[in-house]
């Protein structure tokens, strides 16, 4: 029977978390850290995941005080859970643009080791300059590059891990290293790996074990499966060796019109006036602190000049046709009659949301786990512990009802609970 995997990635910061609600417990305190990884593993989740910050964010050159700032390292944080629990997987973001190869993976082997196999990797890169000051870079490696970089990092990676004698010499990775830590009882940690972009599929395909998406919605989802499996064939790698989680988040109510209704609420209270504000900021490149968020569009015009990519967190997508874009959204506001909250509401990249009663959702991902469209979903949570206790109280049951989710746990380690192949 075919099984859906589940994982929660927590950030840490974003406007997907409702950090400023009062039953909101503190995240930077390794007490709700303890107290989500254990209600997770409670829920029998596959994995626990961290997201890394090498900086703190900025808008337009200053500090983003509206998100918190600075979070502790992923694997040091990791590394005390895995004391605290006994089979949830421990995955750490960490990046391949500022880190070294043999440095990383003797930390990463580190915490598969204390973890007892239980260790993963979200490979991530980085192409922006301000967190390249922090290493003495600055605007260091062209965005095209990254994956080059990456997909050199991984290899070294894993060869370090098999224990190998590692040299190379090349423009992005230079190094001669041998690996210094025993192998877990899951061989090396699993490999994660974001892969939307034509360069992250092809990352994926050769070297990740699972990978996140943003096609959740079925028949992209389905298209997405089909194009990254046949891209596996040509590094020979079988279907089963890779597992697709979409990232998504989850809105639970008793009827499907609470939970419509719990939605839009946190929709709204995730775009709050000043983050609205620092989003247009961003494309105005001029400060709008003086504007109204539910008031009309700024009157005046955008500075000369595209948006620069190096500052910030924009996605790639929407860097370039500064002047085109805001030109459209004043036709779309004008149209509308949207305030400037409404329309970033409107025009903001989302994250997929499963919205419905237990059951309609249980539903739902049994039709997409079954018809191969995913083999389960990496989870945002938008309250804590709130949103981890509602799924785990409320959805795992009917999963298990439908015979998608396990009863119990049948392995120890990450790569046992994902069904993988040996690293």
């Amino acid at each position: 029977m075919t099984q859906l995997h589940l994982g929660v990635f927590f950030t840490g910061v974003g406007p997907n978390l409702l950090w400023t609600e009062p039953d909101f417990a503190d995240h930077t305190h390794i007490g709700t850290f303890v107290d989500v990884v254990r209600t997770l593993e409670r829920g029998l989740f596959d994995a626990f995941f961290l997201g890394e910050g090498l900086r703190v964010r900025e808008n337009r050159g200053t500090v983003y005080d509206l998100d918190v700032a600075g979070r502790p390292d992923a694997i040091t944080q990791l590394a005390a859970l895995a004391a605290e629990t006994t089979h949830i997987g421990l995955v750490a973001t960490q990046n391949t643009t500022y880190n070294y190869p043999a440095d990383l993976a003797r930390r990463l082997a580190s915490l598969d080791a204390v973890s007892g196999g239980r260790a993963g990797w979200n490979i991530v890169t980085t192409d922006n300059a301000w967190t390249g000051e922090n290493f003495r870079h600055g605007g260091w490696l062209p965005h095209e590059r990254r994956y080059e970089r990456a997909g050199e990092f991984v290899a070294t990676a894993k060869a370090l891990w098999r224990n190998e004698r590692v040299i190379r010499d090349t423009d992005v990775v230079t190094l001669r290293a041998t690996g210094g830590v025993e192998p877990s009882a899951q061989g090396r940690p699993v490999l994660f790996q974001a892969g939307d972009s034509d360069g992250g599929r092809e990352l994926a395909a050769r070297h990740a074990d699972v990978v996140f998406s943003a096609n959740t919605d079925y028949d992209k989802a389905v298209a997405y499966a089909a194009d990254l499996r046949a891209r596996l064939a040509r590094y020979g790698r079988s279907e089963d060796s890779l597992r697709i989680l979409p990232g998504a988040s989850v809105v639970l109510g008793d009827t499907p019109q609470e939970a419509r209704d719990r939605a839009r609420w946190i929709t709204r209270e995730q775009t709050t006036g000043p983050r609205a504000i620092a989003f247009l900021e961003q494309y105005w490149g001029k400060d709008l602190s003086g504007y109204d968020p539910d008031g009309p569009l700024p009157d005046i015009d955008p500075a000369d000049g595209e948006l620069d990519p190096s500052r910030g967190t924009i996605p790639i997508e929407l860097r370039t046709g500064k002047l085109e874009r805001v030109a459209a959204w004043r036709t779309l506001a004008t149209e509308r009659g949207l305030s400037i909250r409404d329309l970033v509401i409107e025009v903001t990249p989302k994250h997929n949301t499963f919205v419905g009663t237990p059951g309609e959702i249980a539903d739902e991902w049994t039709r997409y786990v079954r018809d191969r469209a995913v083999d389960g979903f990496n989870l945002l949570p938008q309250l804590l512990p709130g949103t981890v206790e509602d799924i785990v109280d409320r959805l795992v049951p009917q999963l298990q009802e439908r015979g998608v989710y396990r009863t119990a746990y049948e392995g120890t380690t990450l790569r046992s609970h994902l069904d993988l192949p040996a690293g």
